[in-house]
């Protein structure tokens, strides 16, 4: 009796086998991009010719309809729609290296490499040429700067470390919280680190010193999403700055990522300088409730 039953035992074992391989396989595969989202599949906007060093990106309110952005040598804000080819450009510096752009309360803010910070109101990006704008300068170490996060509820401003003197022993980057006043100007709030050391391990690569170059949070989540351009990696911290994971930027979709953002969907944005064969452009990351 017990033969006429051992074929089908048989497959039954097999077939456990196959589900615990592949279980075993999938538990070890590495995740290629952060929960909702897909980095391989973006919607892609190209910019205009005056944009195709485009650095920093940033929404009002989180409102995708606007895009206010800049670009590293001109020292102007531009704001145009996504897939247009019109756009405004208001001037509000001398030439420069400016890495990225916020907006806080009723202020556009703009970081320059060396930490200086620009504010001005928000409504002098309707002139070809901005007032009142204010300058804070030698806040911050000295080092170089390309990532800013503002938030709005909070009215803080946080800056990361690109490169800092004090982050070259280790693989910790260090970051900064200002706080701005009522005439536009920042103070020291406090600071934060972010420990590096296993990014390799997550990611899989070998990645090199991390070099921030934008970072902007997730207000589903609660987590900071930190991009390094040099190395091409994504980087989401919690809400306390600790490394949960680590995601390849593809070369074939991100030529130079430098800035991004999040809109009011929790849709992921994230712009790229372009090159000799690229326009620079803006990626849209379309937010999916993850399958429980």
């Amino acid at each position: 009796m017990l033969k006429k039953y051992i074929p089908f035992i048989g497959v039954i074992c097999l077939s456990c086998a196959f589900t615990i391989l592949s279980c075993a396989q999938e538990k070890g595969k590495k995740d290629t991009s952060p929960r909702g989202y897909d980095l391989a599949g973006p919607v892609k906007y190209n910019m205009p010719d005056i944009l195709q060093e485009i650095s920093g990106i940033a929404f009002l309110n989180g409102d995708p309809h606007t895009v206010f952005a800049e670009q590293d040598e001109e020292g102007k804000v531009f704001v145009l729609t996504l897939g247009a080819k019109k756009y405004k450009a208001t001037k509000f510096a001398k030439n420069g290296d400016y890495e990225d752009i916020a907006i806080l309360k009723d202020r556009v803010i703009v970081l320059k490499s060396n930490g200086d910070l620009y504010a001005f109101p928000l409504s002098e990006t309707q002139k070809e040429l901005a007032a009142n704008v204010m300058e804070t300068k030698s806040i911050l170490p000295k080092g170089e700067y390309e990532g800013m996060y503002a938030n709005s509820n909070t009215g803080l401003l946080y800056v990361i470390c690109k490169e800092c003197k004090q982050d070259k022993k280790g693989k910790i980057t260090s970051g900064f919280i200002l706080a701005m006043q009522s005439n536009g100007s920042f103070k020291l709030n406090g600071n934060f680190s972010v420990d590096v050391s296993a990014l390799e391990k997550l990611t899989g690569r070998k990645k090199g010193t991390f070099h921030p170059s934008a970072l902007a949070l997730n207000a589903l989540t609660k987590e900071w999403y930190i991009i390094s351009a040099i190395n091409k990696v994504l980087v989401v911290t919690d809400a306390n700055w600790k490394v949960k994971n680590a995601y390849h930027l593809s070369s074939n979709v991100f030529n130079q990522p430098e800035g991004i953002a999040f809109d009011k969907y929790h849709n992921l944005y994230i712009s790229n300088e372009g090159s000799d064969t690229q326009y620079g452009n803006i990626l849209k990351f379309d937010y999916k409730k993850p399958k429980k």
